[in-house]
């Protein structure tokens, strides 16, 4: 709430004096246009360090050691793609197509690879088609079953050959789709 305090020699102003009260003068023309551009100065300033000191800390701007030369992947080494008439192949479809692993067998036995099994996997969901073979020296006989089989992909693992198989076949979704079924 406002006091009323009777009327002083303070309360009378006279005219043409810069200076209001003890210690103010009145503002100079142009004074907030000023305080705005430091403002917009400071802004910027803070800013770019922001973004440079980001930089410099993703190490995308390295300005300690110079960049290292980046070295081209070694090409792995292949097996050429053979047929081994005397590994049979186990087919599983890995699929909800019905008769898949049996199509897959005809086509790999018309392609001279003879065929042991053809059922079911444990699972039918698997979208890739793979061939697994059980150790190094089958790699060659692995990727000739996979010339003969659209969208096949070979894998070294040894979870077949403790069972006894050395080159399996798992028909995925993507072979299903190849050839139809």
């Amino acid at each position: 709430m406002a006091q009323k305090f009777p009327r002083d020699r303070f309360d009378s102003i006279p005219h043409g004096i810069e200076r209001v009260g003890a210690h103010r003068a009145p503002a100079r023309r142009g004074a907030r246009w000023i305080a705005f551009g430091w403002a917009a100065l400071a802004t910027v300033v803070l800013a770019a360090a922001g973004i440079f000191g980001v930089t410099v800390l993703n190490e995308r701007l390295n300005f300690l050691a110079p960049p290292e030369p980046t070295a081209t992947p070694t090409p792995v080494v292949t097996a050429a793609p053979t047929i081994a008439p005397d590994i049979p192949v186990a087919v599983l479809n890995g699929t909800d197509t019905t008769g898949l692993a049996a199509k897959a067998g005809e086509t790999l036995a018309a392609g001279g690879v003879p065929v042991g099994t053809t059922s079911n996997a444990d699972a039918n969901d698997i979208t890739e088609t793979v061939v697994y073979y059980a150790s190094a020296d089958l790699e060659g006989a692995a990727r000739g079953v996979a010339q003969l089989l659209p969208e096949a992909d070979v894998r070294l693992s040894e979870d077949f050959g403790a069972e006894g198989m050395q080159l399996v076949v798992v028909l995925g979704s993507d072979y299903a789709a190849a050839v139809g079924g």
